[in-house]
């Protein structure tokens, strides 16, 4: 028989190996998980100090940004995307809409015991390219297990920190009467890529997930000198939901013409089967700028230079309204109310 040295941990069974309760205990087996895993694919400087929190430096001249996401994605991996780089993307883009420069994130794992550790490290090494690649390292994290049937496999939350440089002030309350609305791309991609996924619905041209990170487009559109007044990733909800929130905030009204709204034919046709409207349907890859009149054709110009904007387009305009309504000018001529998203429309989405 071979000897066994004292102190040996056999690495990680990642092929057959799963979750189970010892990992989240605080011994060996959490402590090689964490090494052998989270440690060896977010591997940074900051991480390496291996300590309960990050020890970071200090950013100058500019306003901290902080967002947190949680991300119950069901199912974890779906075309164009999974669990792992949804979490990334939400959390970069919640703090770059603020007009920030996304610096660095943290991760929180909750594992159901049980969970196959291929697939977790399938996720975790999805997040470390999406991060690597974004420029935004995982500068710390937590891990929790849960007894099996108290979880639903993983269930990931990020926080994001990033500055505001000066001078830089996005904000829902800014939208103005004149102001264009542009949208940078086709709607209901994500929504609909999770839908059939998860229904098993056999359309002849899959659908992707557009979940990708905006801070690239976002810079670009910030050091144009374009008078931007409002920037939303429209995630939950979609379009609908999100212009709502800006014109109540703001106090103001909106037109968006339909025949301007870009969808893809393929989520054009889910949509109509599944009785869905791509308004509220949810993104994980797009930007509504709300922008100023007079400079509408340079963000414009901008965003389709850039190949997150290449399916840019100006859908409406903001006005007047005590009632800070959104409403729609149909294809027909006619109009109608876009309302808040009532309950739920896809749940478990992001």
């Amino acid at each position: 028989m071979t000897e066994v040295k004292r102190g040996y941990v056999r690495p990680l069974d990642i092929k057959h190996g799963r979750i189970d309760m010892s990992h989240g205990s605080g011994g060996r087996a959490m402590a090689q998980l964490i090494e052998e895993l989270f440690a060896a694919a977010f591997d940074n400087e900051y991480l390496r100090q291996g300590n309960d929190g990050a020890l970071l430096p200090v950013p100058t001249g500019g306003r901290l940004v902080m967002a947190a996401d949680a991300h119950v994605v069901s199912p974890l991996f779906f075309p164009g995307g999974d669990i792992g780089c949804l979490s990334v993307h939400g959390t970069i883009n919640d703090v770059a809409v603020m007009g920030a420069k996304p610096l660095w994130l943290s991760a929180s794992f909750i594992l159901e015991e049980g969970f196959p550790l291929a697939d977790l490290k399938r996720i975790v090494d999805s997040m470390a390219a999406a991060s690597k690649e974004a420029g935004v390292p995982v500068v710390t994290g937590d891990t929790k297990v849960v007894e099996q049937g108290k979880g639903d496999g993983v269930f990931i939350t990020t926080t994001g920190v990033g500055i505001v440089p000066e001078g830089v002030c996005l904000s829902g309350d800014q939208a103005r009467p004149g102001d264009k609305i542009l949208i940078s791309g086709t709607l209901g991609d994500h929504g609909m890529a999770i839908m059939a996924e998860r229904e098993s619905l056999g359309f002849s041209a899959p659908i992707q997930s557009d979940t990708a990170a905006l801070h690239g487009l976002i810079a670009e559109l910030l050091e144009s000198g374009a008078a931007i007044r409002v920037l939303r990733d429209p995630t939950r909800g979609g379009l609908a939901t999100t212009l709502n929130e800006i014109a109540r905030q703001s106090k103001v009204g909106m037109m968006i013409e339909e025949k301007a709204v870009p969808v893809n034919p393929e989520v054009a046709a889910a949509c109509e089967f599944l009785g869905l409207d791509p308004l509220y349907v949810a993104n994980e890859g797009k930007l509504v700028v709300i922008v100023a009149a007079e400079d509408a054709g340079k963000a414009l110009a901008v965003m389709r230079t850039h190949p997150l904007g290449a399916k840019a387009a100006v859908v409406g305009t903001v006005h007047e309204d005590p009632h800070h309504f959104v409403q729609m000018t149909t294809s027909f001529g006619g109009r109608r109310i876009v309302d808040w998203l009532t309950g739920e429309q896809l749940p478990r989405i992001c």
